[in-house]
Formats: C-alpha cells, sequence, structure tokens
C-alpha cells in the first residue's frame, strides 16, 4: 500500500521540479521566433549579439538558420536542443566557447541551401542539396550567420 504513495510522491515531486525549471528558464519564450529568447541564457549572449554584427540579422532568425522550416522538424529539434541545452547549464558541462553540433551543422547547412537553392546549384551541379562531403557553406562564409565577433 506505500508503494503507490510514494510513486506518486515521486512523480509529483519530478513534475514539479520540471515545470519549476521549465518556468524559471523562460521555457515557452523558445516556442517563439525571437531572436532575445535564444540569449535567455548567458552563454549564448555573444552568439545573439555577433548575429546581430551579421549580413543575415535583417534577413534570418536563429530558427531559419538553425531549425527545420516544417512544424514538426522544428518542435523536435527545438525540444532535442532545450534538453540538451537545459542539461548542459544545469550541470555546467558546456564547452566554451559554445560550438554546434554535428546534427546541427546538417540542419544548418541544409538551410543555408535552401535560401539560396538558385545561387548554389552551380556549386553543386545536378543536386542544390549537398549531402556531406569536404564542402561546407560555413567554411567560406563563416561571418555571414554570425559576424565578427570581440
Amino acid at each position: 500500500m506505500k508503494l503507490p504513495i510514494v510513486l506518486a510522491a515521486s512523480v509529483g515531486m519530478l513534475l514539479g521540479l520540471g515545470a519549476y525549471t521549465f518556468q524559471f528558464a523562460q521555457g515557452f519564450s523558445y516556442f517563439s521566433n525571437d531572436p532575445e529568447a535564444c540569449a535567455n541564457c548567458h552563454a549564448m549572449r555573444d552568439h545573439l549579439d555577433s548575429w546581430r554584427k551579421s549580413p543575415h540579422h535583417t534577413s534570418a532568425s536563429c530558427n531559419d538558420c538553425h531549425t527545420p522550416h516544417d512544424p514538426v522538424g522544428k518542435l523536435v529539434t527545438k525540444a532535442q536542443n532545450g534538453w540538451n541545452h537545459s542539461s548542459r547549464f544545469t550541470l555546467q558541462n558546456y564547452p566554451e566557447p559554445i560550438r554546434i553540433t554535428p546534427v546541427n551543422a546538417t540542419r544548418l547547412e541544409h538551410n543555408c541551401i535552401g535560401c539560396h537553392e538558385e545561387m548554389v546549384s552551380e556549386v553543386f551541379p545536378g543536386q542544390a542539396r549537398h549531402a556531406g562531403g569536404d564542402l561546407h557553406c560555413v567554411h567560406c562564409h563563416a561571418g555571414v550567420g554570425h559576424g565578427p565577433r570581440r
């Protein structure tokens, strides 16, 4: 008889702690398209500031480059990144400066090519979508999405 009570109390405490953490971290702001939400955490402030100095700051926000453009893919990516960011920031076990993961770099490359498909169709003949290899947009265009850093 005590096991269901202990189990219910444990689940309740986990849900309560999760809800408090989500509220404290301004979790709902991450569902917006506002670049300020990406800098809720101090570790991302340099990325926001460098984006403001970039050539893309008037035409693309964080989500335009870093998440898929379909609603389901966008939510899945935000959930994955939200979990990773919150756990790493809570445990303070992230590299400085923060580096893009290989999965997110692939998403970024896909979005670069998607927006600039007409321009890059000559670079990738026969296919506008580049599927890996040694050629990546950010190798030559590193300052486009995020301008010069301090």
